[in-house]
């Protein structure tokens, strides 16, 4: 099993100086042994995954300006590709580290239909396990709205992307209206299941700044490595947590996935 983590103290500052020694692991409430640990900046396989929507009309040129920027803040090695989505996804450009290319594709704007949200992040999530040649996966979701057209249920999309070795999911929701809360909700399980952020600006202006922080957290991020103590036979959810205590900090808190999705025989014992 392999965890991406962030560390922040009181302030929310991003601590990236501890060593391995610092954290602790455990599975379903056990401990569990690291057997590797890693804290430099490695390249990312990243999908960008946006709304197509016609509510999204007026705000993907901002939308789309922070996403290249934040490509341009990443790691120059990473590997990136663009879903746009309304009632379909579109995989409008593969894997490419070519800014140009990227920006084509997020300016492929029909801004009409509705808001297939959860059956985009699942796709997304499912071209990032079978085609990343990447060991560290995010996906990065802008939406305006709450989901109306996916085949899928929020569960089932949560069951996509919550695996081992699956993607560290970031949210930013332009949010309003009567339905807002519903919305909020589904962006938030999604990031906070995967060891993301969901993000609610109160204004589009604010979506550049935090393009630039997810760019930040991404590269400032711990990798841990553990093989589970205890096998399951069978399927089901095990319940990760890492905490860490070092000198110097009084109070550091960890943000990574809250737990994954085992599947039976062999996938179980990874």
């Amino acid at each position: 099993m392999t965890l991406h983590a962030t560390v922040v103290d009181k302030r929310q500052r991003l601590v990236t100086t501890l060593d391995r020694g610092a954290f602790k692991v455990f599975e379903d409430g056990r401990p569990q042994r690291i057997t590797s640990f890693r804290r430099e900046d490695i390249p990312v396989a990243l999908g960008i995954v946006i709304d197509n929507s016609g509510s999204m009309r007026d705000k993907r040129p901002s939308v789309n300006a922070a996403a290249l920027n934040l490509v341009r803040a990443s790691n120059p090695q990473d590997q990136v590709f663009i879903v746009n989505f309304n009632n379909e996804h579109y995989l409008d450009q593969d894997y490419t580290g070519d800014v140009s290319l990227l920006r084509d594709a997020l300016e492929r704007i029909e801004a009409r239909g509705g808001t297939a949200l959860y059956d985009a992040v699942a796709a997304t999530s499912d071209h990032l396990m079978k085609t990343a040649k990447l060991q560290k996966k995010i996906i990065l979701v802008v939406t305006d709205g709450e989901d109306n057209a996916s085949r899928n249920t929020l569960e089932k999309a949560v069951r996509t992307i919550a695996v081992d070795g699956g993607p560290t999911v970031y949210t930013i929701g332009l949010l309003g209206g009567e339905r807002e809360k519903k919305a909020r909700r589904a962006l938030r399980i999604m990031a906070e299941q995967t060891g993301g952020v969901a993000y609610f600006p109160e204004d589009l202006n604010e979506v550049e700044a935090i393009s630039q922080q997810i760019a930040r957290d991404i590269r400032n991020q711990y990798t841990i490595g553990y093989k589970p103590s205890a096998s399951k036979t069978e399927d089901g959810y095990r319940q990760v947590k890492v905490d860490t205590v070092a000198r110097g900090y009084k109070k550091l808190s960890v943000r990574t996935r809250s737990g994954y999705y085992a599947t039976s025989g062999e996938k179980a014992s990874k």
